[in-house]
């Protein structure tokens, strides 16, 4: 079964343990490449073609007025082929109870009927949110399985339940 790791990821100032702090590399992106290494599968990062502020406060600003407007904004590219994958680990952090409306994006561009999708999502205490229930709305033919919250502090520690997630 061909296998790739779709996730949203972002670096720059973000909320950890109750704090501000620059983050060089976002938590989710972390995680993405610990499946990529226990999984062989090939990573694509989803990226909005205009980034989010690197300030955090204007970062959740942003994200809360899309989410209120229900955008799906434009990415900075796109996988080349689904066709040929059966199995998408699919990653973001919890934007507002859910995930980054670039994602909504990437989803609803491609048909993922038959396929089967593991969430994992990044957080900082609001865990998976609704973000399942919206992948299956928003993939009705796609097989959704449980999703892996990891909080975003201890996201280097998360080898043994990604392992342990991914049934390895």
């Amino acid at each position: 079964m061909a296998e790739m790791i779709l996730y949203f990821s972002r670096a720059g100032e973000n909320y950890v343990s109750g704090a501000l702090k620059y983050l060089e590399t976002g938590n989710t992106k972390i995680a993405a490449e610990m499946i990529g290494e226990m999984t062989g599968a090939e990573l694509f990062e989803i990226r909005p073609a205009h980034p989010y502020s690197e300030d955090y406060n204007r970062c959740i600003e942003e994200a809360r007025q899309e989410q209120k407007r229900d955008a799906r904004p434009e990415l900075a590219g796109y996988p080349e082929n689904l066709d040929g994958v059966d199995v998408i680990y699919l990653g973001y952090p919890n934007y507002w109870g859910t995930m980054p409306m670039p994602v909504f994006t990437l989803l609803e561009k491609y048909e993922f009927t038959g396929k089967i999708i593991y969430p994992f999502c990044t957080h900082e205490g609001s865990g998976m949110g609704h973000s399942e229930m919206d992948i299956r709305r928003i993939c009705p033919g796609a097989e959704v399985k449980k999703g892996l919250p990891i909080h975003g502090t201890k996201v280097r520690e998360a080898k043994r339940d990604i392992r342990k997630w991914l049934g390895r």
